[in-house]
């Protein structure tokens, strides 16, 4: 793959795992800080490279971008071993890549966002958010009893996806300890992905 630009912020788990598959699949690439809370997506240049105003953004030299961090992951690690060859495991690794965005990151993700850079109080939030996302780590957990990863025993793009705000569930208030399949699996990928435990990577210079 030519090389590409990232877009992104180090604190957002959507932009990190952008970020490791790039370094994962060997693409070349150049990281470019985006400060999310000082407004810098609604710039008109940022808007230029994404109407929707969000990160992470990928830009290829020749111009073209592309957003949402699961479109990102999937493209960078096209041809990798981590995109299953066989249809039906390809196809439960989307399943759990729709799920991620749609009932895990919601409300991990939001809590966690919510009490770490909004200066929130647990009695500010929607109790909803604590139940659902116990419950998404609950559905982790039966998945990840009986196998190493989220498609079996081989890592795929669904456990980058998943690991990004599971890792740092703590800072949401939840518990991982509860969830000790989980806890263990957090780990295997922290480790294939060569990052410290429940602690942002350090991008460094693009490889």
């Amino acid at each position: 793959m030519q090389p590409v630009t990232l877009y992104g912020n180090i604190e957002s788990g959507n932009c990190l795992k952008t970020l490791w598959a790039a370094k994962i699949a060997s693409v070349p690439h150049e990281w470019v800080e985006v400060d999310i809370f000082g407004g810098e997506t609604r710039s008109d240049s940022f808007l230029a490279l994404n109407p929707a105003g969000q990160v992470p953004v990928l830009r290829h030299e020749d111009g073209r971008t592309l957003a949402q961090s699961n479109a990102i992951l999937l493209y960078l690690l096209d041809g990798t071993a981590l995109i299953p060859s066989d249809p039906f495991k390809r196809a439960v690794m989307m399943q759990w890549l729709f799920w991620e965005q749609y009932s895990h990151e919601p409300y991990i993700a939001v809590r966690r966002s919510a009490l770490r850079f909004k200066g929130a109080n647990e009695a500010d939030l929607d109790p909803d958010l604590y139940a659902k996302g116990r419950r998404a780590l609950g559905v982790m957990e039966m998945n990840l009893i009986s196998q190493s990863f989220m498609v079996g025993e081989e890592m795929t793009a669904a456990d980058i996806a998943l690991v990004a705000y599971t890792r740092v569930a703590d800072e949401g208030g939840f518990d991982l300890s509860e969830f000790p399949a989980v806890n263990g699996w957090v780990r295997r990928v922290e480790s294939a992905l060569g990052i410290e435990h429940g602690q942002a990577a350090v991008h460094g210079d693009p490889e």
